[in-house]
């Protein structure tokens, strides 16, 4: 944002701060300033001058003009502008004589590039006016530059009223005031308004000038826009930019008789329409944008940009002045998703004042007396919407605002500081203020006293507040159940050689679908990071696969685990967000079981004494190589080896709801003391089935077995002659044991002579 010092010395009375000591205070005061840039310099001593005559100089492009400036009598001047001819008004700039051509140059006659008043440099000025007087309203001026960002929570510093208030408070000048209220006309409107929705639109002003004449604005009010950073048009839209540039309004004007009807809709866009904008392009519309329309369509994009069709020419004669306010977000999405981005937009963008319409059509009716003197206002003000609530007073405690600044405030001082900041300041209670919040702050920016401490510590200057560092002791937090664990299991993981990941908790539909899921049933993300990563993740398992296959092309063996969220629907209330581990061992070469084994011993890790049951595979496992994990009787999670048709090589998984193992954790441990006694062991071995599972004959083994059994250990299993086709041999040791007594022999044979025939009884043939 670009802001004249000599604009905002008018709307501030006795301001006697030099423009480098001003960008210092609003600095720290206000917001962050970029620098100041000097403007027109040519300003300070140029003057109309009327050329006599104009003689080429020879082999050149270049005139000799014999020039009467007034102030500085009669010149010689070499231009090389094309539009340099006799009896024309310019602008004479006395910068000495130099030598052009063989010809003395005694100054310069300058363009409106030249001289800061334009962005032209095609010829010099044309003017009117007697030779050696003065551009009026036009002088040496200093620009203040201030870092957008700094300003983006502050609507009302998009203008230099804006602006001014706050170097008022600052340097206790008297603010003034450019708006005149009474000039709104009265009686029935030029034109009526009629608004769709008072939500996305609450206010909508207007009011209707006849017999205007469009020609190009007068050097002050181009010299002004030209310093804030916007082009001089013509002397019509010059005016809207003008009150935009001071009021923070921004406004637009339309051809009366270009318009369809004398009703103008604020409506939302039908599907299908299109509408041609003032840049040149065409864009299509949907719904979602709000649109300025009238019997025939859309006229203007809402806040962002008017549309060709209505737009001021030079044969315009009855215009439509609208100053109107529109809900931030609409403006926004309207302008991110058509890609356009104008001054006006911006404004809207940061939620405007809705009072502010009518001050900016006054302002506008003022000017027109300046720019445009014959035209004529014709019926009174269109102002339609509805009124927002007001919101409540803010209560300020002063001995909390002391203890939140870190220093105390007179409370007159406060009074004062938010006075002149037009914050309205009553005596609530001793100590206590009620404030009330102006509308231009109201917006989105002042609402709870957190807001006031930074009004108050601004304007004194945080420079006064001594540094400290907080006197709070430091406190240990208490432990987190959940963080220690998950702490212990990244140890127990790293220590077994495993590596943690982190992956992104979004899918794409084609990930979701080659792992067997649905992508219905998967969150979707309205507007994804990345293209096509539009679901969360119901599993973190399609993660890790895509870890092993990028790092299956560097590494022959390795093994990763990732602790995260799956993220799953829960109707009528936010996501359920599950907490798994899932940890994946990877060999180019090899069979798959030591990895299989492998991930079995990292759950038996995790959980001690976690047995596995089968379990129907699903479309990224191992049809013959997958099991639920239960611990304490609770499913826990899946130990599978992955399907081979989604990596080569072979890859095991452990998949854990950490959820359900913390259910199943046991509430209480029993601890045996160490035997004191020698422990008698034997070995057996089953015959069975070649797809009998170990676990299941252990477990029938231990029922046999007896109180005496102590444990019961898996050595080997064998498939091959001598044993008949379909059947192996499991061998097992089993260890027996007392307490308070080494066994006798027949006590030995007695449980061993039991368990065999126990065995036997369910159809085992065993090999003793």
């Amino acid at each position: 944002m670009k802001f004249s010092y000599a604009w905002i010395a008018e709307l501030v009375e006795g301001l006697q701060v030099e423009p480098a000591g001003l960008e210092k205070l609003i600095t720290t005061r206000t917001a962050e300033c970029e620098g100041v840039v000097e403007t027109g310099a040519l300003l300070a001593d140029a003057c109309l001058a009327r050329v006599e005559t104009v003689e080429p100089v020879a082999g050149t492009r270049l005139v000799k003009a014999e020039v009467e400036t007034g102030r500085y009598g009669r010149k010689t001047v070499v231009c090389g502008a094309p539009n340099c001819r006799a009896g024309m008004t310019t602008v004479y700039a006395p910068i000495g004589v130099k030598t052009v051509q063989g010809v003395a140059s005694d100054g310069m006659l300058a363009s409106g590039d030249e001289l800061g008043l334009n962005k032209d440099h095609g010829g010099i000025l044309e003017l009117s006016g007697e030779p050696g007087a003065a551009l009026k309203g036009c002088a040496p001026d200093r620009v203040i530059e201030i870092d957008n960002k700094s300003l983006t929570h502050r609507p009302d510093l998009w203008g230099h009223y804006g602006m001014a208030r706050e170097v008022a408070a600052i340097t206790g000048g008297r603010l003034k005031d450019p708006v005149h209220p009474e000039l709104l006309p009265q009686g029935e409107a030029g034109v009526a308004v009629a608004i769709e929705d008072p939500e996305l639109c609450p206010r909508y002003s207007a009011v209707v000038f006849e017999n205007v004449k469009v020609e190009p604005s007068p050097p002050w009010l181009q010299f002004r826009l030209t310093a804030a950073g916007l082009n001089p048009i013509n002397n019509i839209v010059d005016l809207t930019n003008f009150v935009m540039a001071e009021l923070a309004q921004p406004m637009h004007a339309f051809d009366l008789d270009r318009l369809q009807g004398r009703v103008i809709h604020v409506r939302n866009a039908q599907q299908g329409e299109q509408i041609a904008a003032l840049n040149g392009e065409t864009y299509a519309l949907t719904p979602a944008n709000l649109v300025i329309a009238d019997a025939g369509g859309p006229i203007a994009l809402a806040g962002v940009i008017g549309g060709d069709a209505s737009a001021i020419s030079e044969s315009t004669t009855r215009i439509v002045f609208e100053s109107a306010n529109f809900q931030a977000s609409s403006v926004r999405k309207t302008s991110s998703a058509l890609r356009i981005r104008t001054d006006a937009s911006m404004r809207f963008e940061k939620a405007q004042d809705p009072a502010n319409t009518v001050r900016g059509l006054a302002r506008a009716i003022e000017l027109m007396r300046l720019v445009c003197p014959g035209a004529k206002l014709v019926g009174g003000l269109a102002d339609a919407g509805h009124a927002l609530p007001v919101p409540p007073p803010v209560t300020l405690r002063l001995d909390w605002l002391a203890r939140k600044l870190g220093r105390a405030v007179p409370a007159e001082q406060v009074r004062s500081i938010l006075e002149s900041l037009q914050f309205g300041v009553k005596d609530a209670a001793p100590g206590v203020f009620a404030v009330t919040v102006p509308s231009w702050r109201a917006t989105k920016d002042v609402s709870i006293p957190d807001d006031l401490v930074e009004e108050v510590g601004r304007m004194i200057g945080y420079e006064s507040i001594e540094p400290k560092p907080p006197s709070v002791d430091a406190v240990v937090p208490p432990d987190s159940g959940e963080r220690l664990y998950l702490r212990s299991l990244q140890a127990l993981l790293c220590a077994r050689g495993f590596t943690e990941v982190f992956n992104y908790s979004f899918l794409s539909d084609e990930q979701i679908e080659r792992f067997g899921f649905v992508p219905q049933e998967h969150l979707r993300l309205i507007n994804p990071i990345v293209a096509g990563q539009n679901r969360m993740r119901l599993s973190l398992v399609p993660g890790i696969v895509a870890n092993l296959a990028a790092n299956s092309k560097h590494a022959e063996n390795f093994r990763l685990f990732e602790i995260g969220r799956e993220i799953h629907k829960r109707e009528g209330s936010l996501p359920d967000e599950r907490r798994h581990v899932v940890a994946a061992l990877y060999a180019r070469h090899g069979d798959g079981v030591a990895g299989v084994n492998e991930i079995k011993s990292t759950l038996v890790a995790i959980a001690p004494g976690a047995q596995l049951r089968p379990a129907p595979p699903r479309v990224y496992e191992h049809p013959a190589r997958v099991a639920e994990a239960l611990w304490n009787g609770r499913v826990i999670g899946r130990v599978f080896e992955l399907h081979p048709t989604f990596l080569e090589g072979r890859a095991a998984l452990l998949d854990l709801d950490l959820a359900a193992v913390e259910a199943a954790q046991p509430t209480a441990m029993r601890y045996q003391p160490v035997q004191r006694y020698p422990a008698s062991q034997f070995d057996l071995s089953v015959l069975c089935g070649a797809r009998e599972l170990a676990a299941t004959l252990e477990s029938r083994m231990r029922q046999f077995a007896g109180e005496l059994v102590e444990s019961i250990e898996y050595v080997r299993q064998y498939q091959g002659a001598p044993l008949p086709a379909g059947q192996k041999s499991v061998s097992y040791r089993l260890t027996l044991s007392a307490p308070d007594r080494t066994l006798s022999s027949d006590e030995v044979t007695a449980a061993r002579t039991r368990l065999i025939e126990g065995m036997r009884g369910l159809g085992y043939d065993l090999r003793v």
